[in-house]
């Protein structure tokens, strides 16, 4: 192909940004000026020169009755989102995570351009539930670049071609995260207990969690006054778990982004909301108790359709309980003070949880290469096939 390369990258919340921009890193680092980016995403992929026509943070939806609500704005974004891969007439398209937006995505721009290739970065996680949604992917794009051995099987069975890249949360770095520095610049001594609570990345998750675990933590301190809790506030909802959480009766320590691995590794037991941040906590050795609540009717339709044993994912690819999981109606204060209490006050059952953590880790893939470098090996390889049976 003499004429440079021109990609498309969609992502519609922070987790697919992080993606894209790793992504959009390794293709430059490639390609240099011979490649240049369009398409929508959040801070993390405007660095890397991807312009979003709008603010993603509107799409980051949890739960079928959240869905059903925003419906209309999706549908807006949906096209607005083909529109421009219509006009900018990319090379290939990749579609990162956010499975309602991008299926929608993908099937838009197939009908307006059947020729382009279409790549879905992160699949759904259909051996937890809805395994269709298998053939329905293999029916929208041309490759999948899945984050984990056990997804592949799954596609693959569908005819979907599939590269596994791994998870970038694996090849976090940890080695400079500093538990020490952490409490000395807050001022917890070393012998004391230190809490640490990540309440989410999502509003709906905020909303729903922080009153939880605030009445958690109220019960803890109760049995142990000299309790420290520090609660992280991820960027995306930073100003709203800082409002939350002022108002808490006790002393918080507000955690932001470039301070919360040290927070991790200071911590002696984490409180967590379900997501990436799981697989971050073992790689510190944060042993936790993860929690987790959607919408009341989302719930009741999605239990039907869950064949998945765990949420957590190195508790799947274990196939065992190793963090203590409370999904929905088991997520309350008192039996997470039960969990969270039982690992402050045995620090030897701690210790064997979180080595029992990051054991996992290396059956999802933790010492393979970059994920993003080899997602970018894989998307050039779609493009060159696409130009070849072309005959460019």
């Amino acid at each position: 192909m003499s004429r440079p390369l021109k990609i498309m990258l969609v992502a519609a919340e922070a987790s697919g940004d992080a993606l894209g921009a790793g992504l959009a890193k390794a293709l430059r680092g490639r390609l240099g000026d011979v490649v240049s980016f369009v398409g929508v995403g959040g801070p993390r992929m405007a660095a890397e020169g991807v312009v979003s026509p709008f603010d993603i943070a509107e799409l980051s939806i949890l739960g079928w009755i959240e869905g059903l609500r925003a419906y209309g704005k999706v549908k807006r974004r949906v096209a607005e989102t083909a529109a421009l891969a219509e006009k900018e007439k990319p090379d290939a398209v990749v579609l990162i995570d956010s499975w309602g937006f991008t299926i929608r995505v993908a099937k838009a721009i197939r009908a307006a351009r059947p020729d382009v290739p279409l790549i879905k970065y992160v699949g759904p996680q259909v051996w937890a539930s809805r395994p269709g949604r298998a053939r329905t992917l293999a029916g929208a794009v041309d490759h999948l670049l899945a984050l984990y051995g056990f997804d592949a099987p799954w596609f693959e069975r569908e005819g979907l071609a599939t590269t596994v890249v791994g998870s970038s949360a694996l090849h976090i770095d940890m080695t400079q995260a500093d538990g020490q520095a952490f409490r000395a610049r807050r001022g917890i001594a070393a012998d004391t207990k230190l809490l640490l609570v990540l309440p989410g990345s999502r509003p709906s998750e905020i909303s729903r969690m922080t009153p939880v675990y605030e009445e958690t933590a109220r019960k803890l301190k109760a049995m142990d006054p000299a309790l420290e809790i520090a609660v992280v506030a991820a960027g995306t909802v930073a100003g709203d778990v800082a409002g939350r959480v002022a108002a808490w009766p006790f002393r918080v320590h507000l955690v932001d982004e470039g301070e919360k691995y040290d927070a991790m590794r200071a911590a002696d037991v984490a409180l967590a909301t379900s997501g990436t941040v799981s697989t971050e906590l073992a790689l510190a050795g944060a042993p936790m108790v993860i929690a987790y609540r959607i919408d009341g009717l989302s719930y009741q339709l999605m239990k039907r359709m869950v064949t998945a044993k765990h949420i957590t994912l190195f508790n799947v690819a274990a196939d065992d309980r190793i963090a203590p999981e409370y999904i929905q109606h088991e997520a309350t204060p008192a039996l997470l003070a039960s969990a969270v209490g039982r690992l402050l006050s045995d620090p030897a059952q701690a210790q064997t949880q979180a080595e029992r953590q990051t054991a996992a880790l290396d059956l999802m893939g933790r010492a393979g290469p970059d994920p993003s470098e080899l997602a970018a090996d894989a998307v050039l390889r779609v493009i060159a096939a696409k130009a070849a049976s072309e005959g460019r």
